[in-house]
């Protein structure tokens, strides 16, 4: 009842993952970014607890191949988890048990890898990373872009009710994190709606975090 994409920005060095569901609220359950490590979705039946144990195998060290391996022998109910991951080096894997449900697979490119399971058909993932490699901008324009490919192949096999991106850069905490935790429009496009706004503040926001001094002003009544 998911598709998704994990990836890595080679002129960044950021991560980001891009998801939609049936489900409620899904990118609060299944996404996971870190910066300087790596990026991980949890997903189909999901354990929230695979992705931070698989971003902190990969902050020890692993690579992703490594850090799956650690989440399929480790997690438990492993043959109903989807868990697929991107490391520092932009080396991808991926863990889709077989009790995954409906029409399940994957796909994998450069810097980025994809899957789903009860999709519309075999054809998704593909479509999601091609989306990803044609784009350009913003990394975070990619991935909404990569998403928009996606739902453009079918999707999911029935209506997608949520959807998030999360991206993470250089500080500890994700520098965008945005959801539509549920409508019966079209989730991947709040979301994008939410981005063409937050994007042009994005690096004021973080850097109000670190030094208030040198932010831009609020831009908001009031802030004269």
């Amino acid at each position: 009842m998911t598709f998704s994409l994990v990836a890595r920005c080679a002129d960044t060095g950021m991560f980001g993952i891009a998801i939609s569901s049936s489900s409620p609220a899904v990118a609060a359950r299944c996404a996971y970014t870190r910066a300087g490590v790596g990026a991980v979705a949890s997903q189909n039946i999901t354990d929230p607890r695979l992705g931070p144990f698989a971003l902190d195998l990969m902050q020890g060290g692993m690579t992703a191949a490594e850090a799956v391996a650690g989440v399929r022998d480790q997690g438990q109910f492993i043959e109903y988890r989807q868990v697929l991951a991107i490391d520092a080096k932009g080396q991808t894997a991926i863990h889709s048990g077989p009790k995954s449900l409906g029409i399940w697979t994957d796909a994998a490119g450069t810097n980025v890898i994809s899957a789903g399971n009860l999709l519309a058909n075999e054809t998704v993932p593909q479509a999601i990373v091609n989306g990803f490699e044609s784009a350009s901008g913003h990394f975070g324009d990619r991935l909404i872009a990569a998403m928009r490919a996606g739902l453009a192949a079918g999707g999911e096999a029935g209506p997608v009710h949520s959807a998030g991106m999360q991206l993470c850069d250089q500080v500890a905490w994700p520098v965008a994190d945005l959801r539509c935790d549920w409508t019966e429009d079209c989730p991947i496009e709040a979301v994008a709606s939410a981005w063409d706004v937050y994007k042009p503040q994005l690096e004021a926001y973080v850097q109000r975090a670190l030094d208030p001094r040198e932010a831009p002003s609020y831009g908001v009544p009031g802030d004269e």
